[in-house]
């Protein structure tokens, strides 16, 4: 009986590692663009998903970690405020979440059918993806995402990044089995090796990095105009949370929505994001990679989860693994984004065709227009410190028109309401 115990157990343990690798691209590539620790990633990502579990009972088989929608913002924020207001921002983000949790548990999920419609975050969604689109091509040609100053020459940058592009296109396209939820893996790995074979890979850092260390954590700070600034965000990834539990949902045949309820997962995902937040760690989401590992591996036991989350926290003492990670030269990650700020991109594009939002009409054809100039056209509204921009001041200017503007239809082809119950 113990033997099997046991056995359990380190199959669990082996499928934990298995999500976490399919995680770990995705997962480490945010804190390197947005200049955060991968080490104080890998443990917020870890303590995140065990919360998470604590809230929902563990009944829910997802893991969480960074979420592309902050990139932006993060990086913005960054300049504008420096990193530990921006960490205060976030912990308000988690806040917002836990305050639309509360919204759903007293009044049901119609408010979000009225509030979020498809043609609000259709292009919120999407400008978030547009507006990184020079921060990707920057980056696969070898500069900073600013374009600052150029990191590694332009000629051997496009010799590294096209390749780890490609690589990442095919396994994605042609992959079989695990390895068609790995392609960023796929491609940092090609991309890496050719880094070395071109000699623009420092391993200085790495000789030097301590085999244990504790993660570089950084302690948040308050500053009204990055949470201002952050706060609307939070808008997209609430509303990808509720797409990403109904996916789960649908793999596994259970309504998560009703058992543990969105008001649970949705306090789960706020609490993981402000203790991220706290810690110096990017703001989590549900990965929807982990979703189809579940579905490939028909695992779908939640505690492989808390396995991978511990395996997480542990990799996040490994002072050398961080080094390796932060000597990953710009090109190759320049490469992958090219294709996942796209994706983001397509998101927003399929939210608006999936809900047949008709662009004919006036008035949603006002509102995805000029969401979508507001977000990615550099529109600032406000002076110094207490000012909108980007994807912040699209989504409360969708967010007005919608509601503003006469004649609105919500979810009314996928209504929440009815999933719900």
């Amino acid at each position: 009986m113990q033997d099997h115990m046991q056995d359990a157990t380190w199959r669990q343990a082996l499928a934990g590692s298995q999500m976490l690798f399919v995680a770990f691209g995705a997962l480490v590539l945010m804190p390197l663009i947005t200049g955060m620790d991968p080490n104080v990633a890998l443990f917020t990502a870890g303590i995140g998903t065990l919360i998470f579990h604590l809230v929902t009972k563990n009944q829910v088989p997802v893991f969480l970690a960074s979420s592309f929608a902050f990139i932006a913002p993060i990086m913005a924020a960054k300049a504008d405020f420096g990193l530990p207001a921006t960490l205060g921002g976030l912990v308000a983000a988690g806040f917002a979440y836990m305050l639309l949790a509360g919204a759903v548990k007293l009044k049901g999920t119609g408010f979000i059918d009225r509030l979020l419609p498809p043609v609000v975050i259709g292009p919120v969604i999407m400008a978030i993806g547009l507006g990184l689109a020079p921060v990707a091509a920057n980056m696969a040609m070898g500069k900073a995402g600013d374009a600052s100053v150029q990191l590694v020459p332009g000629d051997v940058a496009l010799m590294i990044s096209l390749p780890a592009l490609i690589t990442t296109l095919i396994v994605a396209v042609i992959g079989r089995g695990i390895f068609r939820l790995v392609p960023i893996l796929c491609g940092i790995a090609v991309g890496y090796g050719l880094a070395i074979f071109f000699g623009v890979v420092d391993f200085s850092a790495v000789s030097a990095a301590p085999w244990l260390a504790v993660p570089n954590f950084v302690a948040p700070e308050l500053h009204w105009g990055a949470i201002l600034f952050i706060l609307p965000v939070a808008i997209a990834p609430a509303i990808e949370h509720i797409g990403d539990v109904l996916a789960i949902g649908t793999v596994t045949g259970k309504n998560y929505l009703k058992q543990p309820g969105l008001h649970r997962t949705l306090l789960g995902d706020g609490l993981a994001t402000s203790a991220a937040g706290l810690l110096g760690g990017p703001p989590n989401t549900t990965y929807s990679e982990v979703t189809g590992a579940v579905m490939l591996t028909k695992n779908f036991n939640p505690k492989v989860m808390l396995w991978a989350a511990l395996i997480a926290i542990v990799l996040a003492f490994i002072g050398k693994f961080g080094a390796i990670l932060q000597s990953i030269p710009v090109p190759v990650m320049g490469g992958i984004l090219c294709l996942l700020f796209g994706s983001i991109a397509v998101v927003g594009l399929n939210t608006l065709i999936r809900h047949q939002v008709d662009l004919s009409e006036a008035r949603n054809l006002v509102i995805v227009a000029v969401t979508l100039v507001f977000g990615i056209g550099g529109m600032v509204i406000g002076a110094g410190d207490v000012s909108l921009k980007g994807i912040s001041l699209c989504g409360i200017v969708a967010i007005l028109l919608n509601l503003l503007l006469p004649g609105g239809k919500g979810w009314s082809n996928r209504n929440l309401d009815t999933e719900q119950g």
